[in-house]
């Protein structure tokens, strides 16, 4: 029952907002009373931080094993955390939205663990670009710590616009972001336009 509830709220977070869904609305969407929610639950904020730590806790996990795997190099590691992200989109996608959008909601008591949790995953991150420089797979040009959290930036807005049922599959947006990422925007060919032959 207890996952039945997340699983409820968040599709109604995702739908109507967290401040707009009330305790009534969820359990009259699963059927059950108020004294169920409140037997797995203290408050609406309790199962708010439940979402956000089940979500950030297991791409953690995942995260690390990536991180913790000796046969790839860090260049595929970096690969593979974006598509983590990114694949997570149409199994966690509404989690993943609630999680971002949602935070300005959730109380002080709650976000330190949170916090703690999201930074973790970045310093994670920004260790692997640092070991990735290091052994001269990445450029050294590029400062570890704001470049991890511009790829975090962009790889997780993807949540809010990016379809995985669309025309785009999570392999060419992965590869679209690595190119980015990885080679930059700078055309190495010579700029002709405006050019007259």
């Amino acid at each position: 029952m207890r996952d039945k509830i997340i699983n409820e709220s968040i599709d109604l977070f995702d739908t109507k907002g967290f401040k707009e869904t009330s305790i009534q609305d969820i359990v009259d969407n699963i059927g059950v009373t108020k004294g169920t929610f409140y037997y797995y639950f203290k408050s609406k904020q309790e199962l708010l931080k439940d979402i956000h730590l089940s979500f950030i806790v297991d791409l953690l996990k995942r995260q690390e094993e990536i991180i913790g795997d000796s046969n790839k190099n860090n260049y595929d590691k970096l690969y593979d955390i974006i598509y983590l992200i990114i694949s997570r989109i149409k199994t966690h996608g509404k989690s993943a939205r609630i999680t971002f959008r949602e935070m300005r909601h959730v109380e002080e008591q709650h976000l330190v663990e949170i916090k703690r949790k999201r930074e973790e995953f970045r310093l994670n991150l920004e260790k692997l670009l640092k070991e990735g420089i290091t052994k001269g797979e990445f450029r050294n040009k590029v400062e570890p710590d704001i470049l991890s959290f511009a790829i975090l930036g962009m790889v997780n807005r993807s949540y809010f616009w990016y379809n995985p049922d669309g025309e785009l599959s999570e392999e060419e947006l992965v590869k679209s972001y690595n190119e980015i990422l990885l080679n930059g925007l700078k055309n190495e060919e010579p700029y002709t336009q405006g050019i007259l032959h």
